[in-house]
């Protein structure tokens, strides 16, 4: 597909991808503005009442440009965070920041990492299909499972971990001082 992409030298490998996104995503988010103004047409309907453009318009008019710019560190949440700031008229002079910021992220990853992964999976594919398909697989469920435990776990283990040496140390809600096992030890003699 864009193997030659990762022949390129590092630096005009991201400018590339950087320009690739600046054109992709800038033309999701200016799709968004048009079907904005026919919004009440078919097919146009269904895409704005979908739960990806619905969850990322409530982002974008909650929290603006910086969904915008972490979005390009996802899968599949990018194309619908884009094309929701345009649906919900986020002015270009605070969408164009953040596609530069997030754009570059994008190209940084997929120039390096993300490219290496491909042809090395890519690779596996065609000596064995089937490994590469369990791979693949294996992935996915790691990343469902990571997902699982962080939704069950509110994604704060090591602050649960370090609860019950808080309870030691901190002071009683109503400032009295904190009994003390020597302190008992005085009061009960005395």
């Amino acid at each position: 597909m864009m193997e030659w992409v990762g022949e390129l030298p590092l630096l005009a490998a991201v400018a590339f991808l950087y320009v690739v996104i600046w054109c992709r995503a800038g033309a999701t988010y200016l799709l968004g503005r048009g079907a904005r103004k026919a919004a009440d047409r078919g097919r146009v309907a269904a895409f704005l009442e979908s739960p990806n453009v619905q969850r990322a318009t409530d982002l974008i008019n909650r929290w603006g440009a910086p969904v915008v710019a972490l979005s390009f560190l996802t899968v599949g949440f990018q194309t619908a965070a884009n094309a929701a700031a345009g649906l919900t008229g986020m002015p270009a002079r605070r969408y164009a920041p953040a596609l530069a910021i997030g754009g570059l992220a994008w190209a940084l990853i997929y120039a390096t990492v993300g490219l290496v992964a491909f042809r090395a999976w890519f690779e596996l594919f065609v000596l064995s299909p089937w490994a590469a398909v369990a791979a693949l697989a294996v992935v996915v469920v790691l990343i469902g499972i990571l997902l699982r435990h962080r939704r069950r776990t509110g994604g704060v283990v090591a602050a649960a971990a370090a609860l019950p040496e808080a309870e030691e140390t901190s002071p009683p809600v109503d400032g009295a001082v904190p009994a003390t096992a020597s302190s008992k030890d005085q009061t009960v003699e005395g």
